[in-house]
């Protein structure tokens, strides 16, 4: 009303002149010809085509600005990058990156970067689960760290997922810094393969946020499969796996699940091989651990073979362990605590023979816990 108004006290001339400037401001530009011409003008993903070059991170960045509310696919090929590429977390912003099964994202050679490759949620940062855009992530393919990398980090943002992803030659695999809201990500992460660099300062999983899950993940060659520093957390199907070379490096520092915090879930969760399946921090309290396994395959003379450890007094619930012990040439114990007491119990435990070691080490408390009965 207002700019019709305005146009009618205007003389035509002038008021022709006036309207013509107007929708020639407000037409959006040309479309730049090429491929991105083509991608935008049709539904479906924005197809990430770089110029031929090594290094391919500024003109994905670039991509990803450029597209708020879009999925950016990226073709089978490798791509290498040279610094940190980060998606936003505002809904108005947020783009998902969706990799075909052969496409590669590789750290380049002489990276020098503390932040991952790539940073879901590493600008714009938002708390909003309620509008469209909220719901983004890395799909697919394989991120290679080089032996020298962070792979993937989530930074802001609510819902953020990753998924049918393999993320390999890394220091982390996927770091979740505390959350948007409150210190809660609310992630989901699940169908994702991981593959350290046997470093002693590696991590398979870091989780410093509350309340995500994570489903169906291998963790391999990592010191620390996953560490834990937030609370409320769902592991279901879980696996991590010590390789040779941290055997025969810093095997004693070996942890499957390193847990900082109190309330975090484990549903069949498998510490496979390392010198302690769980490690409760002093603080640690409530965990609940249904079925989880630990198994050694291979013997480790002098070195100690633990399931569960406690820097302080035991507070988790376990139900229906499995405790595979190779009884030759080591120090096998099912529970060591820092200090009496607790809340802890054992609901069973399965593996374990009555003439096995494991039950004869006087520094080994299980039975004090122990609500159920062994099963070999």
């Amino acid at each position: 009303m207002l700019h019709s108004t305005l146009l009618r006290s205007l003389p035509f001339a002038a008021a022709a002149a006036f309207s013509a400037a107007s929708f020639a401001a407000a037409a959006p530009p040309d479309p730049p010809p090429g491929p991105a011409a083509a991608a935008d003008a049709a539904p479906g993903p924005v197809v990430f085509a770089p110029a031929p070059g090594e290094d391919c991170a500024d003109a994905l960045q670039a991509l990803i600005d450029a597209h708020p509310n879009r999925t950016i696919r990226i073709p089978d090929g490798v791509y290498v990058l040279s610094h940190p590429v980060a998606t936003p977390a505002s809904p108005k912003r947020a783009v998902s990156l969706r990799l075909d099964d052969f496409a590669v994202l590789k750290a380049a050679p002489d990276w020098a970067h503390t932040n991952a490759m790539i940073r879901l949620g590493g600008s714009h940062p938002a708390n909003d689960n309620a509008s469209i855009g909220s719901l983004y992530g890395l799909y697919g393919g394989y991120i290679d760290g080089s032996g020298v990398a962070d792979g993937v980090s989530i930074e802001s943002g609510r819902e953020t997922r990753i998924q049918n992803t393999s993320i390999r030659n890394v220091r982390i695999g996927i770091r979740v810094f505390w959350g948007a809201n409150g210190g809660s990500a609310d992630c989901d992460i699940r169908d994702v393969n991981l593959v350290g660099n046997n470093r002693p300062d590696s991590i398979g999983l870091l989780v410093q946020a509350f309340d995500n899950s994570f489903t169906n993940m291998r963790i391999f060659a990592f010191c620390k499969g996953v560490k834990i520093e937030g609370g409320g957390n769902l592991f279901c199907n879980v696996h991590p796996l010590v390789s040779w070379d941290l055997i025969h490096s810093c095997y004693d520092d070996t942890v499957g699940f390193w847990d900082l915090e109190n309330n975090n879930t484990y549903d069949r969760c498998y510490a496979d091989a390392f010198s302690t399946g769980w490690l409760f921090g002093p603080k640690s309290k409530n965990a609940v651990l249904h079925a989880p396994m630990c198994y050694w395959y291979a013997s480790t003379p002098g070195h100690p073979h633990t399931v569960l450890r406690c820097e302080g007094a035991f507070r988790a619930l376990v139900t229906d362990l499995w405790a595979g012990f190779r009884d030759d040439k080591a120090t096998n114990a099912v529970l060591l605590v820092g200090e009496p007491g607790g809340h802890g119990f054992l609901d069973g435990i399965r593996g374990l023979r009555d003439d096995s070691p494991a039950l004869n080490n006087p520094s080994d408390v299980f039975r004090d816990y122990l609500r159920g009965s062994l099963h070999w």
